[in-house]
């Protein structure tokens, strides 16, 4: 929500004072001092504060039909504008919905009954999403398999959320908000059987921009009293505000340096026209940047040395075809990064795990990324045959809502795209539904030493080299 300062600023896509339209005016002339002047060291008003919404992604709007695709126009791979950027923006998209069918459609046939809900959604600015979760089947208590195309601007500390630790070295700490591009495919599997491990994947593809510096002119006769002034403008991708301390009731004109992450075509011409509209520059904050990141990991209530192995196989399969290297560093970044530092132990026995790739051609990072997606039902589905109908007691079902209770303290303390998306407003059902449906926590629930529950606790506090 915008702060209470801005509450009675009207939202439309119109310029406004607290309470009191901004009208424009009959004639306005621009001398090229004016322009000069905004820029150089005497600019009159050098102390402008920018204040962002919390709410930084426009509310969704569900939709009836799948669309064929979620970008915006000028992102689409047809579209004659469209940059090396905005082709792999198009073809990462396309990855994601295929996988998300392939997925769906080995979960329900592993299955055998259970089918996907499917919630389609889109926001008026670009970007939406198809949620799928099957919940109480045969084999499943719940399983959720999302892709999201997102635009919006995000605050200072979400970026950082995104970033992680290369969020605070890359001059984010003392940036304004950043407008972003997001795509990905998120997926949770929880099975009912103890015996059957919980599979997550997550792979997604991020842009920054720099935000723009918009310059605009305002006539005098609305400047009073030396007091500070806010301003509201409501562009296709949400309200930012711009405060302009001490104006004073003495100038004829003044100019104002307004925070705004991209105007659609529509705005731009009528700004233009009405002379309100200056040259903008990139302003101060987070650079450009674009990066890739994901991982497929598993969790275990209880070890099968024979899946462990044959999980991680497929994992080092797909990441030898690309690069020797990055089986090992990736099966050590993700130990590093699932777990649980309150437990001190991981969320499970691990995978792969990759974020903030840049150091790479995009292409190859693109078909890395697509190859571990088609790893995914040959890696965990032939666990899932092996086990989903083992016979268990209640011990084990305890044991198993207990590992689940581990499971949601890391994803709603520790995870990055968890923090991410409550940060920026993103679409709470998609965000939560990697939580299970049941859970368990015990006071001081210590396993005896040598059972197999122990083993597997042992495991989540030494990651093991499985293969």
């Amino acid at each position: 929500m915008p702060s209470a300062a801005a509450a009675s600023v009207t939202a439309t896509s119109s310029l406004f004072f607290v309470g009191q339209t901004l009208k424009p005016p009959a004639l306005i002339r621009f001398r090229r001092s004016a322009s000069t002047e905004v820029f150089s060291s005497r600019a009159r008003f050098p102390r402008l504060v920018p204040v962002r919404a919390a709410v930084a992604i426009e509310k969704e709007t569900p939709e009836n039909e799948r669309p064929e695709t979620f970008l915006r126009e000028a992102d689409g791979s047809h579209s004659a504008a469209a940059s090396a950027s905005a082709s792999v923006r198009a073809r990462f998209e396309r990855m994601i919905r295929e996988a998300q069918d392939e997925v769906c459609a080995a979960i329900e046939e592993a299955d055998g009954g259970g089918t996907f809900r499917e919630d389609v959604w889109s926001r008026p600015g670009g970007g939406g999403g198809i949620s799928r979760v099957l919940q109480d089947g045969a084999v499943w208590e719940k399983a959720g398999v999302n892709v999201s195309v997102v635009y919006g601007i995000m605050p200072p500390e979400a970026y950082r959320a995104a970033k992680g630790e290369a969020g605070a070295t890359d001059g984010s700490a003392k940036a304004g908000p950043v407008p972003f591009f997001a795509a990905g495919i998120s997926s949770v599997l929880h099975p009912k059987n103890p015996f059957a491990p919980t599979l997550h994947f997550n792979y997604r593809y991020f842009e920054t921009d720099a935000p723009k510096v918009i310059i605009f002119s305002i006539v005098h006769q609305f400047l009073k009293h030396g007091s500070a002034i806010y301003f509201n403008f409501l562009s296709a991708s949400g309200a930012i505000l711009a405060v302009l301390p001490e104006a004073s009731e003495h100038l004829q004109s003044c100019s104002v340096r307004y925070m705004l992450s991209q105007l659609n075509k529509l705005e731009y011409l009528l700004l233009y026209k009405l002379g309100y509209l200056l040259p903008s520059r990139d302003a101060p904050g987070a650079p450009r940047q674009w990066w890739f990141g994901g991982g497929t990991d598993f969790t275990p209530a209880y070890i099968f040395e024979e899946d462990v192995k044959h999980f991680h196989m497929i994992q080092k399969q797909a990441c030898d075809k690309f690069d020797p290297s990055f089986y090992p560093r990736f099966k050590k970044w993700c130990d590093d990064y699932f777990i649980i530092k309150h437990r001190d132990e991981r969320r499970g026995l691990g995978g792969i795990f990759f974020d903030d790739l840049n150091n790479y051609d995009q292409e190859m990072l693109l078909a890395f990324s697509t190859e571990c997606t088609k790893s995914v039902v040959p890696a965990y589905i032939p666990i899932i045959e092996r086990r989903k109908n083992t016979p268990f007691n209640e011990q084990h079902k305890e044991w198993q809502q207990l590992r689940r209770g581990r499971y949601v303290e890391f994803n709603l303390v520790y995870d990055r795209g968890t923090t991410f998306g409550l940060k920026t407003g993103g679409r709470i059902e998609s965000i939560l539904v990697s939580l299970p449906l049941t859970a368990r926590w015990e006071y001081d629930h210590q396993p005896e030493e040598g059972t197999e529950e122990w083993k597997l606790l042992d495991a989540c506090k030494n990651p093991k080299e499985w293969l």
